[in-house]
C-alpha cells in the first residue's frame, strides 16, 4: 500500500495553519518533508508524529505513566 503524500496546502489546512506557517516549521528543519521538483512533500504518517509530538496530550499521557 502506497503512503498518502500531502502537499503543503493540504498540511496548511489539516493542521489549521497558515501555508507560510508550514513553510517556516520546514526551513527550521522542525517537520519533515522532502522536494519533488519545487514543490514540499509531506509524508502524512511523519505530519501525525509531528503532531503527537508537539501536543499537550503527550505530555499529559506521559506524565499520567511516572
Amino acid at each position: 500500500m502506497q503512503e498518502k503524500l500531502l502537499t503543503t496546502q493540504q498540511v496548511a489546512r489539516y493542521l489549521g495553519v497558515d501555508k507560510f506557517t508550514i513553510y517556516r516549521l520546514v526551513t527550521q528543519k522542525k517537520i519533515l518533508a522532502f522536494r519533488v521538483g519545487s514543490q514540499w512533500r509531506f509524508r502524512k504518517a511523519l505530519v501525525d508524529a509531528w503532531l503527537m509530538r508537539n501536543s499537550n496530550v503527550h505530555a499529559r499521557v506521559e506524565k499520567k505513566a511516572d
